[in-house]
Protein backbone atom coordinates (compact mmCIF):
# COMPACT_ATOMS: atom_id res chain seq x y z
CA UNK A 1 0.00 0.00 0.00
CA UNK A 2 0.64 3.48 -0.58
CA UNK A 3 -0.08 5.78 2.22
CA UNK A 4 -0.62 9.36 0.46
CA UNK A 5 -1.08 9.87 -3.22
CA UNK A 6 -3.12 12.36 -5.21
CA UNK A 7 -5.28 11.01 -7.91
CA UNK A 8 -7.76 13.73 -8.60
CA UNK A 9 -6.97 17.51 -7.96
CA UNK A 10 -9.96 19.20 -9.75
CA UNK A 11 -10.41 22.71 -8.74
CA UNK A 12 -10.43 26.15 -10.69
CA UNK A 13 -8.14 27.48 -8.29
CA UNK A 14 -5.83 24.64 -8.75
CA UNK A 15 -6.11 25.09 -12.53
CA UNK A 16 -5.03 28.52 -12.39
CA UNK A 17 -2.80 29.26 -10.06
CA UNK A 18 -1.27 25.44 -9.47
CA UNK A 19 -1.27 23.84 -13.46
CA UNK A 20 1.71 21.30 -12.25
CA UNK A 21 -0.51 19.93 -9.82
CA UNK A 22 -4.17 20.12 -11.48
CA UNK A 23 -5.14 16.29 -11.52
CA UNK A 24 -8.08 16.22 -13.19
CA UNK A 25 -8.08 13.16 -15.88
CA UNK A 26 -9.65 9.92 -14.34
CA UNK A 27 -8.34 7.90 -17.27
CA UNK A 28 -4.56 9.14 -16.54
CA UNK A 29 -5.28 8.12 -12.45
CA UNK A 30 -6.13 4.62 -14.13
CA UNK A 31 -3.15 4.38 -16.27
CA UNK A 32 -0.99 5.37 -13.38
CA UNK A 33 -2.57 2.86 -10.88
CA UNK A 34 -2.70 0.14 -13.20
CA UNK A 35 1.12 0.08 -13.47
CA UNK A 36 1.32 0.27 -10.05
CA UNK A 37 -1.17 -2.41 -9.81
CA UNK A 38 1.43 -4.63 -12.19
CA UNK A 39 4.25 -3.87 -9.62
CA UNK A 40 2.37 -5.23 -6.87
CA UNK A 41 0.16 -2.30 -5.10
CA UNK A 42 -3.26 -3.23 -4.24
CA UNK A 43 -4.14 -0.28 -2.49
CA UNK A 44 -3.23 3.51 -2.13
CA UNK A 45 -4.00 6.25 0.05
CA UNK A 46 -5.28 9.54 -1.70
CA UNK A 47 -4.70 12.27 0.83
CA UNK A 48 -6.56 15.11 -0.71
CA UNK A 49 -9.09 16.60 2.42
CA UNK A 50 -12.25 18.95 1.63
CA UNK A 51 -13.14 21.37 -0.59
CA UNK A 52 -9.63 21.20 -2.07
CA UNK A 53 -10.01 19.47 -5.54
CA UNK A 54 -11.75 16.09 -4.07
CA UNK A 55 -14.28 14.16 -6.67
CA UNK A 56 -15.45 10.83 -4.58
CA UNK A 57 -17.21 9.37 -7.71
CA UNK A 58 -14.16 9.65 -9.99
CA UNK A 59 -11.67 8.37 -7.20
CA UNK A 60 -14.58 5.66 -7.17
CA UNK A 61 -14.30 4.82 -11.33
CA UNK A 62 -10.56 5.13 -10.48
CA UNK A 63 -10.07 2.16 -8.48
CA UNK A 64 -12.80 0.19 -9.93
CA UNK A 65 -11.60 0.71 -13.40
CA UNK A 66 -7.53 0.44 -11.97
CA UNK A 67 -8.25 -2.58 -9.78
CA UNK A 68 -6.39 -0.84 -6.92
CA UNK A 69 -8.21 -0.08 -4.24
CA UNK A 70 -8.66 3.98 -2.98
CA UNK A 71 -8.90 5.08 0.67
CA UNK A 72 -10.29 8.34 0.55
CA UNK A 73 -9.92 11.58 3.28
CA UNK A 74 -11.83 13.99 4.90
CA UNK A 75 -10.01 16.61 6.96
CA UNK A 76 -8.39 20.41 5.70
CA UNK A 77 -5.24 20.97 4.04
CA UNK A 78 -3.21 24.40 4.88
CA UNK A 79 -5.25 27.87 4.74
CA UNK A 80 -3.35 28.89 1.53
CA UNK A 81 -5.54 26.45 -0.17
CA UNK A 82 -8.95 28.11 1.10
CA UNK A 83 -8.95 31.32 -0.90
CA UNK A 84 -12.29 31.19 -1.52
CA UNK A 85 -13.68 29.17 1.12
CA UNK A 86 -14.03 31.48 4.42
CA UNK A 87 -15.47 28.53 6.08
CA UNK A 88 -12.43 26.37 5.93
CA UNK A 89 -10.08 29.12 7.97
CA UNK A 90 -12.93 30.69 10.27
CA UNK A 91 -15.16 27.86 11.30
CA UNK A 92 -14.58 26.41 14.61
CA UNK A 93 -13.73 22.90 15.74
CA UNK A 94 -17.34 21.51 16.50
CA UNK A 95 -18.96 22.76 13.28
CA UNK A 96 -15.57 21.22 11.32
CA UNK A 97 -15.53 18.24 13.41
CA UNK A 98 -19.19 17.55 12.66
CA UNK A 99 -18.21 17.71 8.67
CA UNK A 100 -15.33 15.48 8.99
CA UNK A 101 -17.44 12.94 10.69
CA UNK A 102 -20.58 12.62 7.96
CA UNK A 103 -17.78 12.52 5.49
CA UNK A 104 -16.76 9.09 7.39
CA UNK A 105 -20.32 7.93 8.72
CA UNK A 106 -22.49 8.91 5.75
CA UNK A 107 -20.34 9.33 2.64
CA UNK A 108 -18.38 12.11 1.41
CA UNK A 109 -19.85 14.97 -0.27
CA UNK A 110 -20.47 15.00 -3.95
CA UNK A 111 -19.82 18.80 -4.10
CA UNK A 112 -16.82 18.71 -1.89
CA UNK A 113 -18.20 21.52 0.75
CA UNK A 114 -17.63 23.82 -2.32
CA UNK A 115 -21.33 25.06 -2.51
CA UNK A 116 -24.50 25.66 -0.44
CA UNK A 117 -25.86 21.92 -1.25
CA UNK A 118 -24.44 18.73 0.20
CA UNK A 119 -25.16 15.53 -1.07
CA UNK A 120 -24.02 12.79 0.27
CA UNK A 121 -22.65 9.94 -1.79
CA UNK A 122 -21.77 6.23 -0.84
CA UNK A 123 -18.07 6.45 -0.34
CA UNK A 124 -16.84 7.08 3.40
CA UNK A 125 -13.77 8.61 4.02
CA UNK A 126 -11.76 7.07 5.57
CA UNK A 127 -8.60 8.90 7.27
CA UNK A 128 -8.91 12.77 8.43
CA UNK A 129 -5.85 14.80 7.01
CA UNK A 130 -4.26 17.87 8.55
CA UNK A 131 -1.37 19.97 8.30
CA UNK A 132 0.96 22.67 9.51
CA UNK A 133 2.77 25.55 7.17
CA UNK A 134 5.39 26.26 10.19
CA UNK A 135 7.58 25.40 13.35
CA UNK A 136 4.35 25.43 15.29
CA UNK A 137 0.90 25.68 14.51
CA UNK A 138 -0.98 29.45 14.10
CA UNK A 139 -4.56 30.07 15.52
CA UNK A 140 -6.63 28.32 12.26
CA UNK A 141 -4.56 25.27 12.54
CA UNK A 142 -4.77 24.19 16.12
CA UNK A 143 -8.79 25.00 15.69
CA UNK A 144 -8.56 22.37 12.63
CA UNK A 145 -6.25 19.61 14.80
CA UNK A 146 -9.05 20.14 17.59
CA UNK A 147 -11.63 19.40 14.83
CA UNK A 148 -9.74 16.46 14.14
CA UNK A 149 -8.89 14.70 17.38
CA UNK A 150 -13.20 15.08 17.67
CA UNK A 151 -13.26 13.56 14.27
CA UNK A 152 -11.37 10.71 14.88
CA UNK A 153 -12.37 10.46 18.99
CA UNK A 154 -15.99 9.85 17.70
CA UNK A 155 -15.17 7.31 14.64
CA UNK A 156 -11.85 6.21 15.59
CA UNK A 157 -10.64 7.39 12.16
CA UNK A 158 -6.65 7.44 11.86
CA UNK A 159 -4.97 11.06 11.24
CA UNK A 160 -2.86 11.95 8.70
CA UNK A 161 -0.64 15.22 8.65
CA UNK A 162 1.02 17.69 6.66
CA UNK A 163 4.23 18.82 7.32
CA UNK A 164 5.67 21.82 5.17
CA UNK A 165 9.26 21.33 4.14
CA UNK A 166 8.81 18.10 6.54
CA UNK A 167 9.15 20.61 9.64
CA UNK A 168 6.81 21.07 12.55
CA UNK A 169 6.55 17.43 13.19
CA UNK A 170 7.53 17.68 17.03
CA UNK A 171 4.70 20.75 17.30
CA UNK A 172 2.33 18.81 15.35
CA UNK A 173 2.81 15.55 18.25
CA UNK A 174 2.80 17.58 21.14
CA UNK A 175 -0.55 19.46 20.15
CA UNK A 176 -2.20 16.25 19.15
CA UNK A 177 -1.07 14.23 22.34
CA UNK A 178 -2.38 17.70 24.30
CA UNK A 179 -5.56 16.81 22.36
CA UNK A 180 -5.88 13.35 23.38
CA UNK A 181 -5.13 11.96 20.38
CA UNK A 182 -3.14 8.21 20.57
CA UNK A 183 0.09 8.73 18.72
CA UNK A 184 -0.31 5.39 17.05
CA UNK A 185 -2.93 6.44 15.48
CA UNK A 186 -1.41 9.18 14.13
CA UNK A 187 0.80 9.58 10.64
CA UNK A 188 3.20 12.34 9.62
CA UNK A 189 3.66 13.13 5.88
CA UNK A 190 6.73 14.91 4.07
CA UNK A 191 9.16 14.42 7.02
CA UNK A 192 11.93 12.81 5.03
CA UNK A 193 12.38 16.54 3.59
CA UNK A 194 14.37 16.63 6.61
CA UNK A 195 17.35 14.17 6.82
CA UNK A 196 18.61 14.87 10.21
CA UNK A 197 17.96 11.63 11.93
CA UNK A 198 18.01 12.79 15.28
CA UNK A 199 14.49 15.08 14.51
CA UNK A 200 13.45 11.58 12.96
CA UNK A 201 14.26 9.57 15.96
CA UNK A 202 12.35 12.50 18.49
CA UNK A 203 9.50 12.00 16.66
CA UNK A 204 8.88 7.97 16.21
CA UNK A 205 9.92 8.22 20.13
CA UNK A 206 6.61 9.52 20.65
CA UNK A 207 5.11 6.41 19.04
CA UNK A 208 3.23 8.25 15.88
CA UNK A 209 3.93 6.84 12.58
CA UNK A 210 5.78 8.68 9.28
CA UNK A 211 5.24 8.55 6.15
CA UNK A 212 8.21 9.03 4.19
CA UNK A 213 7.14 10.41 0.62
CA UNK A 214 10.42 11.97 -1.15
CA UNK A 215 11.76 9.04 -2.68
CA UNK A 216 10.91 10.22 -6.28
CA UNK A 217 13.10 13.47 -5.86
CA UNK A 218 15.71 12.60 -3.62
CA UNK A 219 16.13 8.77 -4.02
CA UNK A 220 19.23 9.01 -1.81
CA UNK A 221 18.08 10.90 1.25
CA UNK A 222 14.69 8.68 1.48
CA UNK A 223 16.72 5.40 1.15
CA UNK A 224 19.34 6.55 3.91
CA UNK A 225 16.49 7.69 6.55
CA UNK A 226 14.55 4.45 5.61
CA UNK A 227 17.19 2.13 6.39
CA UNK A 228 18.40 4.37 9.03
CA UNK A 229 15.21 3.73 10.73
CA UNK A 230 14.72 0.12 9.95
CA UNK A 231 18.17 -0.30 12.00
CA UNK A 232 17.35 1.79 14.74
CA UNK A 233 14.24 -0.39 15.13
CA UNK A 234 11.52 1.36 14.31
CA UNK A 235 10.32 -0.70 11.10
CA UNK A 236 6.87 -0.55 13.01
CA UNK A 237 6.13 3.11 12.10
CA UNK A 238 7.45 3.14 9.22
CA UNK A 239 5.32 3.76 5.74
CA UNK A 240 5.91 5.03 2.05
CA UNK A 241 4.13 7.02 -0.21
CA UNK A 242 4.97 8.90 -3.50
CA UNK A 243 3.27 12.04 -2.65
CA UNK A 244 3.45 12.24 -6.29
CA UNK A 245 1.18 15.26 -6.96
CA UNK A 246 3.07 16.38 -10.19
CA UNK A 247 1.74 15.49 -13.68
CA UNK A 248 5.79 15.81 -14.32
CA UNK A 249 5.80 11.99 -12.18
CA UNK A 250 3.31 10.47 -13.67
CA UNK A 251 4.08 8.16 -16.79
CA UNK A 252 0.24 9.06 -17.86
CA UNK A 253 1.04 12.53 -18.42
CA UNK A 254 4.25 12.45 -20.50
CA UNK A 255 6.72 12.65 -16.99
CA UNK A 256 8.97 10.13 -15.49
CA UNK A 257 9.32 8.25 -12.95
CA UNK A 258 5.76 7.15 -12.65
CA UNK A 259 4.53 6.48 -9.49
CA UNK A 260 4.88 2.73 -9.78
CA UNK A 261 8.77 3.23 -9.34
CA UNK A 262 8.27 3.52 -5.99
CA UNK A 263 7.45 -0.31 -5.29
CA UNK A 264 9.21 -1.78 -8.30
CA UNK A 265 12.48 0.30 -8.13
CA UNK A 266 13.13 1.89 -5.32
CA UNK A 267 11.69 -0.19 -2.78
CA UNK A 268 13.65 -3.47 -4.08
CA UNK A 269 16.85 -1.40 -3.98
CA UNK A 270 16.27 -0.80 -0.88
CA UNK A 271 18.28 -4.37 0.46
CA UNK A 272 15.70 -4.58 3.28
CA UNK A 273 14.48 -8.52 4.30
CA UNK A 274 10.84 -9.42 3.52
CA UNK A 275 9.95 -9.20 6.78
CA UNK A 276 10.64 -5.26 6.93
CA UNK A 277 9.75 -4.68 3.20
CA UNK A 278 5.82 -6.24 4.61
CA UNK A 279 5.84 -4.56 7.76
CA UNK A 280 6.36 -0.79 5.37
CA UNK A 281 4.38 -1.60 2.70
CA UNK A 282 1.61 -4.07 4.43
CA UNK A 283 1.11 -4.62 7.78
CA UNK A 284 2.01 -0.98 9.19
CA UNK A 285 -0.71 1.08 6.77
CA UNK A 286 -3.19 -1.50 7.09
CA UNK A 287 -3.05 -1.56 11.11
CA UNK A 288 -2.86 2.55 11.31
CA UNK A 289 -5.87 2.33 8.51
CA UNK A 290 -8.05 0.47 10.79
CA UNK A 291 -10.74 2.27 12.68
CA UNK A 292 -10.19 1.97 16.21
CA UNK A 293 -12.62 0.87 18.76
Amino acid sequence: MYAHEHLIIANAYVAEHLAAIHLDSADAAVAELAACRAAGVGAVVDALPCAAGRDAERLADVSRRSGVAVVGATGLHTATWYPHHPWAVEAPPAELAALFVADIVDGIDRYDYTGPVVERTEHRAGIIKIGTLGEQPDDRERRVFEAAALAAAETGAPILTHCEGGRGGLAQVELLARLGVDPTRVCLSHTDKVLDEAYHRSLLDSGVNVEYDQALRDREGTASLVTSMVDAGYADQIMLGTDGARRSMWLAHGGRPGLAWLYRDFAAGLGLDGAARRRIFEDNPQRFLELAA
